[in-house]
Order: C-alpha cells, then structure tokens, then sequence
C-alpha cells in the first residue's frame, strides 16, 4: 500500500474496466515517470471528453453534436436500422464498411443480475423510432453472449407484431480458428447457420 495520491491513483484506475491491481499499479508508475507535457495533454483529453461529447439525439451514439455524423449523413440508406448494444459496436460494425443503414444504441444490454431489465435501456426510444413508414429491417446485431440473446429475444418478442422484417446477425466459427477449440454454443450456432456451397 501507497501512500496518497499514489495509492489513490492506483485505486481510481482499479476502478476502469479490465484494469486489475497490478495493471494499475504499472499505469501509475508509467504516469509518475512519464514527461508532464504528456500528462497534462492526456488530462485535457479526458476532462474533453466529459466536458464535450454527448449521446445523439436520434440514435444515442456519441457525438459531439446534437445527432452524430451517421444520422446527419444524408447517404445513408433509412430503409436499414442496426441494433447495437454500445457506441463502440458501431465502430465495430464501420470498420467492414459492409453496412450502409442506420444505428440504434441500446446503452447496454438486458442483465438481470446487474439490475439492467429493458426500461433501463433506449427500447422505448428504439419503438418510437419505428413510427417512420421508411423502416423496412432491424438487423439485432447485439453480443454473443447470454446478456445479448436475452436482449435479442426480447426485442424480436417485442418487435414481431409491428410488421417489420427482424433479423439477427449469424453467429458461429470465427475464420482461422479450430472446431477443437470451439465452445458448444458456438459450434451449435455454426451449424444452425450453415449455407449451402453448391447451388
């Protein structure tokens, strides 16, 4: 244990996700011995982003603005609506550049055990959107994993009844990888979503 601000630095970055004690250590150490130019350039980016970026108005990623940059994109197609669970998601879902439509950001996922249920998420938000007549497909591309099929069962539940196509990204083997290494759900899902080679 550390004596002050040290010890209270170290406790601050335990606190950051994916940041375990000894990581934390390290960044503290790193930021004590780093040029205080560099510091001072990495605390006015940090109290910016605080001070500066909102979440969109109509889609609820981050943004500078009052609507970010894709909804303000006149190019884009308003037919085609992905479902995200975080801003970074999009990002992810950019990178491809195999998406042209439109996002919508939950702000998370449906987690019981966090006390995260649907109305602490943008759902309402997402349905009020749907009152556009543009709208013809939702793509659900949220996580893989057990929070994110919860989600996407709800919203599919949620969603059948109004008319609109559903669909759900196709999960399964990532390229390069080994069925031998493959986890059972994933494997599953692999041959749930298998495509014809012929024909």
């Amino acid at each position: 244990m550390y004596e002050g601000a040290v010890q209270e630095l170290i406790d601050e970055l335990g606190r950051l996700p994916g940041v375990g004690p000894k990581s934390a250590q390290r960044i503290a150490f790193h930021i004590l011995e780093a040029d205080p130019e560099d510091m001072k350039r990495l605390s006015d980016a940090i109290r910016a982003v605080k001070e500066r970026v909102k979440f969109c108005s109509i889609c609820f990623n981050v943004s500078e603005q009052e609507t970010c940059a894709i909804c303000r994109d006149p190019r884009r197609d308003e037919t085609v609506l992905c479902v995200v669970e975080e801003s970074k998601d999009v990002m992810a879902v950019e990178r491809t550049r195999s998406f042209r439509g439109r996002y919508h950001v939950l702000g998370g996922s449906i987690n019981p055990i966090a006390g995260i249920g649907p109305d602490q998420l943008h759902i309402r938000e997402l349905l009020n959107r749907l009152s556009d007549d543009r709208i013809e497909e939702i793509i659900i591309a949220t996580d893989p994993n057990l929070e994110g099929e919860a989600t996407a069962t709800y919203l599919a539940r949620m969603l059948k009844t109004i008319g609109i196509k559903v669909t759900r990204l196709a999960s399964g083997l990532p390229v390069g990888g080994d069925l031998e290494y493959a986890d059972e759900v994933t494997l599953g899902r692999a041959f749930e979503g298998r495509r014809s080679l012929i024909g």
